[in-house]
């Protein structure tokens, strides 16, 4: 990944954040938001930012309980602890100035998150997409969320570079995931970001079993 590092160790600009093969045509991302690998001192931000973003991929079919549920058993700061302490696992976040609420000049800012992403590096055990993919070794993009005031900024695209970059340099040559059927929004990006539909699979969450599709993409 070609980065311009910024002066604090391990922030790279937003901006910079590039891979060959990624979407060009995209919107400039804020200057000040910087993507970097996340600690386990993000954990508790990331599960409010996970508990915020993940509705908004759900299918109807979901009620608020199974929503809930979910939120409840995966996206926990206890989970997100154990995510980022995972050497299997890479999370990346992306971070923007946010207005400190206590100071009415505004001249101090903090830093708030704006996105993540989660990478899984074991082989996927589903006979399912076990059978679809064609490159290996392979990374599963398990979680990749924004949230909603930043969609249409840039950085989901950038986010999506510095992921793909991971997983290259993690050894991969491929990065999967999966996406409802229903999503129509995400498939559109992910295709956008040079990913294909390469099968299907079935997403057990609480009481039901939903369909994604498949989809891969070379790194």
């Amino acid at each position: 990944m070609n980065n311009s590092i910024h002066p604090e160790a391990g922030l790279a600009s937003a901006a910079a954040a590039t891979i060959p093969g990624s979407a060009t045509a995209n919107p400039a991302p804020p200057a000040d938001a910087w993507i970097r690998q996340a600690t386990v001192d993000d954990a508790a931000a990331l599960a409010e930012l996970a508990a915020t973003t993940f509705p908004l991929a759900c299918p109807p079919v979901m009620t608020e309980d199974d929503i809930s549920g979910y939120i409840a058993e995966h996206l926990t700061e206890a989970r997100f602890n154990s995510y980022v302490a995972n050497a299997e696992r890479s999370v990346m976040v992306v971070e923007e100035p946010d207005a400190d609420p206590g100071d009415s000049s505004s001249t101090r800012v903090s830093r708030r998150l704006v996105g993540y992403s989660m990478l899984i590096h074991t082989p996927p055990l589903d006979v399912e997409v076990q059978a679809a993919l064609t490159l290996r070794p392979t990374s599963m993009l398990s979680k990749f969320y924004i949230r909603a005031d930043a969609h249409g900024s840039g950085l989901s695209h950038q986010l999506m570079n510095a992921t793909l970059s991971a997983a290259a340099e993690n050894g991969s040559r491929a990065v999967w995931l999966s996406v409802s059927e229903e999503n129509v929004r995400a498939q559109k990006f992910y295709a956008k970001n040079g990913f294909r539909t390469v099968g299907g699979m079935n997403f057990p969450t609480g009481r039901l079993v939903l369909r994604d599709y498949v989809l891969e993409r070379a790194v």
